[in-house]
């Protein structure tokens, strides 16, 4: 059996495994959860190819529990209850060391396969362990999430990726056997996208298409050869996120074409539309915004409709919100505006806010000033009144500039008529 260099490479213990340091190092709480043997549920959120599913097999091996794995592609209710069943049987319940269930991608479950779950991590029958590419704010059912640690894996650095490559040129029975010497990485780094997996793959591809035992790897063999081969270690899907990054920048570009084209891509391609649509909805409001604020409600709509729609007739919906999109004004000034306010605050820490805007719900409040000389905007000529909202060590900071368009330039000539200089508009 040709088993790939990824699976030969897959670490076994905490010390084998690279990166994560902030989880898995001697400070990080799933190595002192590990260690002390007392482990939550808990998500695994990150890219794909960056060690999630070895992480569960390592947290298993090192907690000495039993394992269970599923994936959500293809389990059901049924399926789900079974492995509860056998998890059960294979370990003391109520204690430490309950039985592991890897769920590996499950953001693709349903609601009701995640509702299946939920008895049996409440009452500590299996812990669970779940991977997702995806936000699980957004894919896991909030009773679900409650009971569930959520921790962050961080993409690979570089010299991550390159000490993998040295740890297969070194380790692996195979390639150990050979005379590798790795003169340039960066396409292969570049070709990867950050995925140790994919990386792995693209380096047993080029190193096999040496017929010598001597091999010299420099950035233009390797374009040559995954440019001949890439059905070969891109057929799994993992063009995934090039294709959602170039469908996006298409329609932020405004060209309907190629977005629909991208569209159609992930369409044939079996994506879940619910992904797509969630994409829709984030652009609708980043990239074009208040240059065309009914972009935000079509998205949202579209959201909602194909939730319920779901496939073949969702194409439809979505090439009509792509299509919308694209051809629509941008702007990005309300995501800027929001990145320039959040580093604000981190720049300036809990500033007070002005006395005159404070809540006063007692007493005490009112006479110690809270409330005093606030203008009810509504009480006044053309429903404003001017007054101080910022606390006053920034007060007079421009953080909304409105964009270059029809609406938000008669956004910035109305606030530039309420606020005259203050604002700079």
């Amino acid at each position: 059996m040709n088993i790939p260099l990824a699976e030969r490479l897959r670490p076994k213990t905490l010390e084998e495994y690279i990166s994560q340091t902030h989880l898995v190092g001697k400070d990080g709480p799933l190595f002192q959860q590990i260690k002390s043997g007392v482990l939550p549920s808990l998500i695994l959120w990150g890219p794909p190819g960056i060690g999630k599913t070895t992480l569960a097999n390592i947290i298993a091996n090192e907690s000495d529990r039993p394992f269970f794995k599923l994936s959500a592609i293809n389990s059901g209710v049924k399926d789900i209850r079974e492995v509860i069943d056998k998890a059960k049987q294979s370990g003391g319940l109520f204690t430490a060391k309950n039985p592991i269930l890897f769920i590996d991608e499950i953001h693709r479950f349903s609601k009701s396969q995640q509702d299946s779950l939920l008895e049996a991590v409440e009452k500590g029958w299996v812990t669970l362990i779940g991977a997702t590419t995806e936000n699980p704010s957004f894919e896991v059912i909030p009773a679900l999430l409650s009971r569930c640690q959520v921790y962050v894996l961080s993409s690979f650095s570089k010299d991550d990726l390159e000490q993998l490559l040295h740890r297969a040129m070194n380790e692996d029975k195979e390639l150990s056997k050979k005379k590798i010497k790795l003169k340039e990485t960066e396409q292969l780094l570049r070709l990867s996208g950050g995925d140790a997996r994919k990386l792995l793959n693209i380096f047993e591809l080029i190193v096999a298409s040496f017929n010598s035992e001597k091999i010299t790897i420099t950035n233009d063999i390797v374009l040559k050869q995954v440019q001949n081969n890439t059905a070969r270690y891109d057929k799994t899907g993992e063009q995934h996120y090039d294709i959602i990054s170039a469908y996006i920048k298409s329609i932020r570009g405004s060209d309907p074409n190629a977005a629909v084209y991208y569209l159609a891509r992930m369409i044939e391609g079996g994506e879940d539309v619910k992904f797509i649509a969630r994409r829709l909805l984030i652009l609708a409001s980043e990239d074009i915004g208040n240059a065309n604020p009914t972009a935000l409600v079509i998205a949202n709509n579209t959201f909602q409709a194909v939730s319920v729609i779901g496939n073949p007739e969702s194409r439809i919906i979505l090439s009509q919100c792509t299509t919308y999109l694209a051809s629509s004004p941008k702007s990005n000034a309300a995501y800027e505006a929001i990145g320039k306010a959040q580093q604000l605050v981190k720049d300036t820490g809990d500033l007070s806010v002005p006395l005159a805007i404070r809540n006063a719900p007692t007493k005490l409040m009112k006479d110690i000033g809270y409330g005093d000389n606030y203008k009810y905007a509504h009480n006044y000529e053309n429903n404003f009144a001017a007054q101080e909202f910022l606390p006053e060590e920034i007060k007079n900071t421009q953080l909304y500039n409105p964009g270059n368009n029809a609406r938000e330039n008669a956004q910035r000539q109305y606030l530039k008529q309420l606020w005259k200089d203050k604002y700079r508009y």
